[in-house]
């Protein structure tokens, strides 16, 4: 018996189709928010969808593409009384099944899911639970790059980024983020990855900042046993860990020079050399690099080689800080209590007018960062259903 979840805020028409469907035996549930339809879907993945495109907190095509990163097999059919080819277009490129017009035609809805289902033989349970398992244990709570329920931003900064995004993602090009420290440099490098031809291979991410002069060689390289103190095995280095897919280099301006004139070789010949080895590996990589130094600029003692520069920088994309994008704070905020309310057990329900202007007044240093450290720690000291002036960090009041 094929599950379905209904996501609808009229509670008629939901109730109908929850009847309805049933007498068709199908197992039916049903949520009246994107809120409550995430909770449903963490518990248990349904093998339909059946979701509003209007509902009372969002869009019905953010919990559709929520829904797809949390489970790529899960079938998802949207349907609304503002039937347009624009929206079904933006429904189907978001990874919809399919698309239908209220007032709804039964035996055309019962067709579409009766096909749904059909498709939905073809790929088992385990892979669907295992798809929700995946996307739940890759989520890094101290970090918003790797989270898979990430709101874009609407400014027009962060909408010029993501069309940027969208038009290097697909070629070749080695890609080179800028941005402060905390803006999410990771997510755009991972969201390139998956938009391009290399999804299907290994995405590698290395915080130069923390690793050893002494051993980056080895880390990045790899090395055969006795190659020195301490190499007791022959070890596999990131890029051949990531060949046929993309390695992010993050805070590259970190590196020694001597790192980087090796990496240039790897740029200009594709090749990798372990260390104490005399043979090279061929490897099939694509570099995504990020800072948030100034390396571009030539000084009489240069940290970073212009060169490695040029080859890095074939395409260069700019992470604005929110203080750049104000516009867009409300919507980072609302994102992380909701997130915040999963993690901690709370259903608070929103921010009052006096503790919203607070936040969206502050400067946010530390950005995305910063703002869901605050958020959680707002969501976790309140006891009530409103975030409060009271609730928000002294030194921002201030």
């Amino acid at each position: 018996m094929s599950s379905i979840l209904i996501v609808e805020d009229d509670l008629t028409l939901c109730l109908m189709l929850k009847t309805w469907l049933t007498r068709k035996r199908f197992s039916v549930d049903s949520a009246n928010s994107i809120r409550e339809a995430k909770k449903k879907i963490k518990k248990e993945i349904p093998d339909i969808i059946l979701s509003d495109l209007r509902l009372p907190d969002g869009n019905g095509i953010e919990l559709l593409r929520w829904a797809k990163e949390f489970s790529e097999p899960v079938i998802v059919i949207m349907m609304t009384s503002y039937a347009n080819i624009g929206t079904a277009v933006e429904s189907i490129k978001s990874g919809a099944y399919d698309y239908v017009a209220k007032p709804l035609n039964p035996e055309e809805l019962y067709s579409k899911i009766c096909a749904a289902q059909e498709q939905n033989k073809e790929t088992p349970a385990s892979a669907r639970t295992n798809a929700g398992s995946h996307a739940l244990n890759s989520e890094n709570p101290d970090d918003l790059q790797t989270t898979r329920t990430y709101i874009k931003g609407h400014s027009p900064l962060y909408k010029q980024l993501y069309e940027y995004v969208d038009l290097v993602a697909p070629t070749k090009m080695s890609v080179l983020i800028l941005g402060a420290s905390g803006v999410g440099k990771e997510h755009i490098a991972r969201r390139i990855h998956e938009k391009s031809e290399r999804v299907a291979s290994p995405f590698v991410a290395v915080d130069c900042g923390v690793l050893s002069r002494e051993l980056a060689a080895s880390d990045f390289f790899g090395h055969e046993k006795g190659a020195f103190t301490g190499a007791l095995t022959k070890k596999q280095g990131l890029f051949v860990a990531a060949d046929g897919g993309t390695i992010f280099l993050d805070e590259i301006g970190n590196l020694s020079l001597d790192i980087q004139i090796q990496l240039l070789r790897v740029l200009q010949e594709k090749r990798v050399r372990p260390v104490g080895s005399e043979k090279d590996v061929p490897v099939n990589v694509r570099i995504i690099a990020a800072t948030n130094e100034k390396i571009d600029t030539a000084a009489p003692n240069p940290s970073f080689r212009l060169d490695l520069y040029h080859r890095l920088s074939e395409f260069v994309l700019y992470v604005p800080s929110l203080n750049e994008c104000k516009e867009d704070i409300p919507l980072f905020l609302h994102h992380f209590l909701e997130r915040s309310n999963g993690e901690l057990g709370k259903n608070i329900i929103g921010f009052t007018p006096q503790a919203l202007n607070l936040l969206i007044n502050y400067s946010w240093p530390g950005n995305i960062r910063e703002i869901k450290n605050v958020v959680s720690r707002m969501v976790l000291i309140s006891q009530e259903q409103y975030i409060k002036p009271e609730h928000v960090p002294e030194y921002i009041r201030a």
